[in-house]
């Protein structure tokens, strides 16, 4: 605890002007000592400008089907013992009926890159959504598409896109994807989604093999030249069924210090307390929150095929109906001292 005053000064640095040096970031980024006082002070950020409010996004995991071989990924290509499902635009639209009747107000259509779902089908499956649902953000997270797809998904009506760009290291980026991905690409599309009018969300794994603490301010020094309306971060989880399936899971306290200087840097963030974060520990998406989140994410979609989507093993929340899943993270955001709010949640920008 020697260090603590140092420890206080590079947070409060972090906190006022936001240019913390990369040495400083390294010292708050590696140093468990700094967890608390980090989650202390970007809990009172969150606070300033969201108050209490915890947004909900209603996910809607529609195919588990995806032409991408991710070397961290449990749905990746090369998962021959992956049990694949697709919704039908039926199935899509019940599971928005549902969560509309239980107070969610956005939508997020999640799946791998599934060529079946084509720009024709993926349109009339928003626009239809849209029409039905005219008071509702729609999130899509469908992974890299050319910018002439982006625009045509964002003219039938899909307002917010999510995609994760894992890691701003050309170098760490090449050890957890094959030849044919490029970190380049995936760049590219955030900027096109951005350009086009979304509200983007990007985010990376916490602990994902290879990864140094050189990554981790490579990758915030990435989202500060994008300034996302949404960051989504998690600790990396291995699944059995790909090649990292030895390698370590992220460590909670380095997920949360990480929550906490998102929320520093981008004070006006919408971040959630993620499923993976309740994977790894049963109070983790309260913690998450406590570290400066203001979003969860209740699954809507059909417990049948819920446990099929298994990026990475043990997910919480496989069992459980909407309606279940809805009021067991209402309870647990109350207990952690905040309150769920059923509108839009739009990015609260100054």
């Amino acid at each position: 605890m020697d260090n603590l005053p140092e420890i206080t000064r590079l947070i409060e640095t972090l906190r006022d002007s936001k240019n913390l040096t990369d040495e400083g970031l390294a010292v708050i980024i590696e140093n468990e000592n700094a967890t608390e006082l980090l989650a202390q002070e970007a809990d009172k950020v969150r606070r300033k400008i969201y108050g209490d409010a915890v947004y909900l996004r209603g996910l809607i995991e529609m195919t588990n089907y995806c032409k991408n071989n991710c070397y961290y990924c449990g749905i990746r290509r090369g998962n021959t013992d992956a049990v694949r499902y697709r919704l039908t635009e039926e199935e899509i639209m019940a599971c928005c009926r549902e969560g509309y009747a239980l107070g969610f107000r956005t939508f997020v259509l999640q799946g791998g890159e599934d060529l079946y779902f084509t720009d024709e089908r993926m349109c009339k499956i928003v626009s239809d959504i849209r029409k039905n649902f005219s008071d509702v953000a729609i999130t899509l997270s469908l992974g890299e598409k050319s910018r002439e797809s982006y625009q045509k998904l964002f003219d039938a009506g899909a307002n917010r896109y999510l995609l994760r760009h894992e890691t701003a290291s050309e170098e760490h980026y090449k050890q957890l994807h094959p030849a044919e991905l490029s970190l380049e690409n995936r760049k590219r599309c955030l900027f096109d989604l951005k350009e086009i009018g979304y509200q983007v969300g990007s985010g990376f794994m916490v602990g994902s093999p290879f990864q140094t603490t050189a990554n981790l301010i490579a990758d915030l020094r990435f989202l500060q030249k994008l300034d996302p309306d949404m960051i989504g971060i998690g600790p990396f989880i291995p699944h059995e069924k790909t090649p990292f399936a030895d390698k370590k899971q992220g460590e909670l306290t380095l997920v949360l210090r990480m929550v906490s200087i998102l929320r520093l840097m981008f004070p006006h963030t919408l971040l959630p307390a993620t499923t993976a974060l309740g994977t790894i520990h049963p109070q983790g998406r309260e913690m998450g929150l406590k570290a400066g989140a203001n979003v969860v994410m209740p699954n809507l979609s059909p417990v049948s095929v819920r446990k099929l989507y298994d990026l990475y093993e043990n997910k919480i929340c496989t069992g459980e109906e909407s309606a279940q899943c809805r009021g067991c993270l209402e309870m647990r955001v109350t207990n952690a001292g905040y309150h769920i709010v059923t509108d839009i949640g739009n990015v609260k920008r100054s």
